[in-house]
C-alpha cells in the first residue's frame, strides 16, 4: 500500500458520539445548577457551551480531512496537520504487540479498532486505528506480521498475505476456552455477585419513595418468617445470577491460542477485544494466587514484556492471561505456549531455624498498630480493653509471618531462576538468565551475621520489572551471582 489514505469516515461518527456523551454529562451537571434560568450569567454560559460544542464538532470533521496515513513495505507513515504538517514514520521492526477491540458500536457497523504497540516511548509509542474495516485491519496486521521487505505489486501482497494469514490462523493451537464450571468459579473468585448490592440498594431507595417498601417489609417480617426467608433466598439467587451473567459477558468468549511466533488472546461478548503478544518479547512469567483462588485451585498467569502494553483499557488485563485458570492447567499452558520456559515444581524452602529473623525484622508493623490503638483509644465491638486488641493483632501478625515464611520458595537451574513469596496473596516469578538485565545481592547487618542475603532481579519492561526474595542462604545468593555471570559467555 503506497497510496496516502484517510481514516475510515465512521471515525467522525464515533468521535461525535463521544462528544455528545460528554456533553450530556455536562448538561445534566449544569441542570442541577439551574441551567434553564434566564439570568445573564446563564445565557452567557449557554452561549459558551454551544459555541465550544460546535467548534469541537467542526474540529472532528476537520481532523478527518487533515489526518492521513500510508503503509509501504516496511513502515507506517502518519500525516497530521494542515498549515503545519508533521509526518511520523514507524518501521514495522519496532512493533511489539497488536491489540484489537470492538465495542458495541463497532459491532453494529461491522468495523473494529486495532492498535500497534511499539518499543518506543512518548506520543508516537503506538499507532492506533480507532475505526477500520475488518478486512483492512486483517490486511494491515498480516503485512506487519510478515514484515515485508521486498517491493511487490499491491495484488501480489494481497494474495500472498491472505494465504499466509489463513495458514497462520489454521496453525493456531487453542490452549484454553472457559467452560461453564470455569465461569462459575470465576464469578465466585471475583466476588462479582456483590456488585448487585448497590444496585438493589439504589432500586430500593427509589421505589421506597412511592410505595414505602420499608414499612411493607417490616409488616411482612412481623407476620411471616417464611416470607423473610423467601426474600433472603431471592436476594441470594439474584446476586448469584447477576455475578454469573456479568462474569460471562466479560470472560464467556475468552480464548487463549498461539502460533509459532505469537500468543493470541480474544475476549468479550458485547465488546470484543483481541490482542497478540510476541513470544520473543516475553521477559518473565508470574503466577499469582489470592486466598480465594488458592481455595478454589485457581491462578492468574501474567507476562512481563518489553513492549509498553499500556492503553486506554485495563493495563493489568493486557499483561494477564485468563485470570482464573486451574493451577495445573496454568503450568501446562505456559509449557505449551512458551516451551523455552520451565516452571519447576521442586523448590527449596527458607531455613526453619531462621524463622525468628523474619518475624523480628517486620514486627514493627505490630508495634505501630498497637501504638495507634493506644494513642487513639480505639475500641471495636465493645472491646474496651486495648490489651485484648493487642493480643488479637499479635496473633494475626504471627499467623501472617508464619504464612509468609512457609510460602517463600526459591529454585535455580541451568537457565532459569524462580521465586515464590507472599502472605495472603502469593506470587511465583520465573525468568530466563538471558532475559534478566541485572542481579543485585544485598545483606543487612543481621543477615551478614547469620549467613543470609536478599536477591533482586531486573527485567526489561515499562517500567523496569523488579523481583526478588529475602533471607535466603548466602550460599544460594552466591550461586545466583555466579550463575548470572555466565550470561556474559552466552553473548560473547
Amino acid at each position: 500500500m503506497r497510496k496516502i489514505k484517510r481514516y475510515h469516515p465512521l471515525l467522525m461518527l464515533f468521535d461525535i458520539s463521544k462528544l455528545i456523551k460528554n456533553a450530556i454529562f455536562l448538561v445534566i451537571s449544569l441542570s442541577m445548577l439551574k441551567f434553564a434560568s434566564q439570568s445573564s450569567y446563564t445565557i452567557i454560559g449557554k452561549a459558551l457551551f454551544f459555541s465550544i460544542f460546535a467548534m469541537s464538532a467542526i474540529s472532528i470533521i476537520f481532523k478527518w480531512f487533515t489526518h492521513k496515513y500510508k503503509i509501504d513495505d516496511a513502515c507506517f507513515h502518519i500525516y497530521n496537520g494542515f498549515l503545519s504538517k508533521t509526518v511520523q514514520t514507524i518501521p514495522f521492526t519496532k512493533i511489539q504487540n497488536i491489540n484489537r477491540h470492538a465495542s458495541l458500536l463497532h459491532r453494529i457497523f461491522n468495523v473494529t479498532s486495532i492498535s500497534f504497540e511499539t518499543s518506543m516511548t512518548g506520543e508516537g509509542s503506538s499507532i492506533k486505528f480507532e475505526v477500520i474495516s475488518k478486512s483492512e485491519a486483517d490486511r494491515i496486521e498480516a503485512i506487519v506480521r510478515d514484515q515485508l521487505i521486498t517491493v511487490k505489486s499491491q495484488q501480489e501482497i494481497l494474495s500472498e498475505v491472505n494465504v499466509r494469514e489463513k495458514m497462520n490462523y489454521q496453525n493456531r493451537t487453542i490452549h484454553f476456552k472457559p467452560q461453564k464450571k470455569d465461569i462459575i468459579k470465576a464469578s465466585l473468585t471475583s466476588l462479582s455477585f456483590l456488585a448487585c448490592i448497590p444496585l438493589l440498594g439504589s432500586f430500593f431507595l427509589k421505589i421506597n419513595k412511592f410505595l414505602d417498601l420499608e414499612k411493607i417489609i417490616t409488616e411482612i417480617a412481623r407476620g411471616s418468617i417464611g416470607a423473610v426467608i423467601i426474600i433472603i433466598v431471592f436476594t441470594i439467587l439474584f446476586s448469584a445470577i447477576f455475578g454469573i451473567v456479568t462474569t460471562y459477558l466479560k470472560y464467556g468468549n475468552y480464548k487463549i491460542s498461539s502460533d509459532d511466533r505469537y500468543i493470541h488472546i480474544t475476549k468479550g461478548i458485547v465488546e470484543q477485544t483481541a490482542y497478540s503478544i510476541s513470544k520473543e518479547k516475553v521477559q518473565a512469567i508470574e503466577v499469582k494466587q489470592t486466598i480465594m483462588k488458592r481455595l478454589l485451585g485457581l491462578a492468574e498467569v501474567k507476562l512481563t514484556c518489553v513492549a509498553d502494553l499500556s492503553s486506554e483499557e485495563n493495563k493489568h488485563e493486557i499483561h494477564s492471561l485468563y485470570p482464573y485458570l486451574p493451577v495445573q492447567r496454568a503450568y501446562e499452558i505456559v509449557s505449551e505456549m512458551l516451551p523455552s520456559y520451565e516452571i519447576s515444581q521442586k523448590m527449596s524452602c527458607l531455613p526453619k531455624r531462621f524463622f525468628w529473623v523474619r518475624f523480628i525484622g517486620q514486627s514493627w508493623l505490630w508495634i505501630i498498630a498497637i501504638f495507634l490503638l493506644y494513642y487513639n483509644k480505639i475500641s471495636f465491638y465493645k472491646i474496651e480493653n486495648l490489651w485484648v486488641l493487642s493480643v488479637i493483632l499479635f496473633i494475626f501478625f504471627i499467623l501472617l509471618r508464619i504464612q509468609g515464611f512457609f510460602q517463600t520458595r526459591f529454585a535455580l537451574n541451568s537457565h532459569f531462576i524462580q521465586f515464590k513469596k507472599g502472605y495472603l496473596t502469593t506470587s511465583l516469578f520465573v525468568s530466563k538468565r538471558e532475559k534478566i538485565i541485572e542481579v543485585s545481592i544485598s545483606q543487612s547487618f543481621i543477615q551478614r551475621r547469620l549467613g543470609l542475603a536478599s536477591i533482586t532481579t531486573s527485567n526489561r519492561a515499562k517500567p523496569i520489572h523488579f523481583a526478588g526474595v529475602d533471607d535466603v542462604p548466602a550460599e544460594f545468593a552466591s550461586s545466583v551471582y555466579h550463575w548470572y555471570l555466565k550470561r556474559q559467555k552466552e553473548f560473547n
